[in-house]
């Protein structure tokens, strides 16, 4: 049984390599898809002190358009702000996708609106100045709710 985190062009290397850490410690399997805003070669993974890197379900692709092309057969959730349902109201299920997009933009507009049926947020205060939450935490918050909704499949 396994969730799918999936990073589309993540920018900040901290947030990869946190969720990665959470990858590893739940058995999702994180997806990022090119281009990214740092390395993650042996060499510079290991610079960081990222011991845990290993232990990580990691699948790297070139673009957008080979992940859904390879991807097509899952069900995919878009974490978005402009989510029409909450994380919280929709029924997630084994091998599920939950997609996240750059910290900077978020994911393509176009594909939201292609997409939108699928599309969940994170409820946040309508008085903040904030654009949204760090990328890593709702990415954790969400892939846990999916992972409390599966009774913690496989973890103690």
């Amino acid at each position: 049984m396994a969730l799918h985190i999936v990073f589309v062009e993540p920018e900040i290397p901290g947030n990869t390599g946190n969720i990665a850490r959470t990858c590893a410690a739940t058995g999702a399997h994180l997806h990022l898809v090119k281009p990214l805003g740092f390395d993650i070669d042996e060499k510079a993974v290991r610079r960081a002190g990222l011991d845990y890197w290993p232990y990580v379900n990691l699948t790297v692709y070139e673009s957008l358009d080979e992940f859904l092309e390879k991807n097509a057969d899952r069900r995919m959730f878009l974490a978005t702000t402009k989510g029409g349902q909450r994380y919280t109201d929709v029924e997630y299920k084994d091998d599920d996708m939950i997609l996240f997009g750059r910290e900077t933009a978020g994911l393509p507009r176009d594909f939201i609106a292609q997409n939108s049926s699928m599309a969940i947020r994170i409820p946040m205060s309508k008085e903040t100045r904030l654009r949204s939450l760090n990328l890593a935490n709702s990415a954790n918050i969400i892939l846990f709710e999916a992972l409390r909704q599966l009774d913690f499949p496989e973890l103690k």
